[in-house]
């Protein structure tokens, strides 16, 4: 029987997604997290604590586990795993992208030096240390701009700027979000802060799985919400896409050339774009899949998960089909209005009842404390819709929405 382990951090909402994939296709699961479980001592074969901001230390503890029990592939599940993952998989001759094209994919300043010299587009760019005085380094910055930590994924400290003034409040306020408790980032990436050009336009999310070198395209997903700032709070995803077909190629065909200048060349990625007049801008490329419970929206062939496909992948499976269902689909990821506690849930029977609406989960919890963006990351929940037409998903989700109320003091 093949076995595979799975780097899964005690934040990841993707757990039991993977869990059900790895059960479906029948491998032995080894579980790896960066905190012990109490049940370690009882299931050492399938239960590992690894530091996963030291992969070489990962990738040495993995080895000796791998020499009494072999191991066929490994996965990490998010931005968090997947340098770690990728050290492993080298260490033991697994599939997998080379270290340093996950390395610079994780960090969006490495990411922008492999773009840039390969010529793909994207906006312009400085790497601003943190030590420095915002306003010399507002001096430099043509408005508006966008700030954003080098190692945060889901929108978390990315502020726009339309001016010194609000320059100086965002490099202050990231500079304070980087020192949170609930923040771990490397040395550098702690140390610095990324301000680039505002790039105008529609965004969209691009959900790849790379064989061999070759970007294959699972599903291409529409941001009807507009995502102009100053915080980039992301809802709504449908797909299939609506702009016209040759919008869609020259993204494809951009994404493409964005994986092969990075090096990445094995396993999903997950890539953020602008379009506008000019064509589409690479803002970021993940050596990883799509965030959250999203992943829920996307089924293949006769009915498989994102996360089957990228197990199997991993392991070298054949795959009979990557075309993802004709139905479209779509969830929203829901915000989180405002700081507080959550003390209740209204509507949530309700709002399961509009037409196209398949499920509501609820990831935050009554009397958990809600952080919203930028410093936070989580999201109250998701909603998951399919229909006829992507407008029909779009509208099922807003109407959805519009039924829940959440109690937050």
């Amino acid at each position: 029987m093949d076995r595979l382990l799975l780097l899964l951090p005690t934040t990841t909402y993707r757990t039991q997604d993977f869990l059900d994939a790895g059960r479906t296709l029948g491998v032995d699961i080894v579980c790896a997290s960066e905190e012990p479980s109490t049940f370690e001592a009882h299931a050492p074969d399938n239960l590992l604590t690894l530091d996963f901001a030291d992969p070489d230390a990962s990738a040495a503890k993995v080895s000796a586990f791998a020499g009494r029990r072999p191991l066929s592939a490994v996965v990490g599940v998010d931005d968090l795993t997947a340098v770690a993952a990728a050290t492993i998989a080298e260490r033991l001759g697994l599939r997998s992208s080379a270290v340093a094209a996950v390395a610079a994919a994780r960090d969006k300043y490495q990411m922008r030096q492999c773009l840039a010299a390969a010529g793909v587009p994207i906006p312009r760019f400085r790497r601003i240390a943190l030590k420095d005085d915002p306003f010399l380094a507002a001096r430099g910055v043509k408005f508006p701009c966008v700030l954003k930590p080098l190692a945060l994924s889901a929108s978390r400290g990315v502020i726009r700027a339309n001016s010194v003034d609000q320059f100086i409040a965002a490099f202050r306020r990231i500079a304070a979000l980087l020192q949170r408790d609930d923040v771990e980032v490397a040395a550098e990436a702690g140390e610095f802060l990324l301000a680039e050009e505002y790039i105008p336009g529609l965004e969209v999310a691009l959900e790849g799985l790379l064989v061999g070198g070759t970007l294959h395209v699972l599903a291409l997903f529409d941001k009807p919400d507009p995502l102009e700032g100053p915080f980039f709070e992301e809802t709504i995803y449908v797909t299939p896409s609506r702009l016209p077909l040759e919008v869609q190629q020259a993204i494809e065909r951009v994404t493409a050339a964005a994986c092969a200048a990075l090096g990445l060349s094995e396993g999903p990625i997950h890539a953020e774009l602008r379009v506008n007049d000019a064509g589409p801008w690479v803002l970021e490329v993940a050596a990883r899949s799509i965030g959250g419970l999203c992943a829920r929206t996307l089924r293949f062939g006769t009915g498989m998960s994102l996360e089957e496909i990228i197990l199997r992948h991993a392991l070298g499976w054949p795959i009979a089909s990557l075309a993802r269902e004709r139905r479209p689909a779509g969830v929203m990821m829901i915000p989180i209005p405002r700081a507080g506690r959550l003390h209740a849930v209204r509507g949530k029977d309700v709002a399961e009842t509009v037409p196209g609406v398949e499920e509501i989960t609820l990831t935050a919890h009554v009397g958990q404390d809600l952080v919203p963006l930028p410093e936070g990351w989580q999201y109250l929940g998701f909603i998951f819709a399919r229909a006829d037409t992507p407008d029909a998903v779009e509208a099922a989700l807003r109407d959805a929405h519009t039924r829940l109320a959440f109690e937050i003091g």
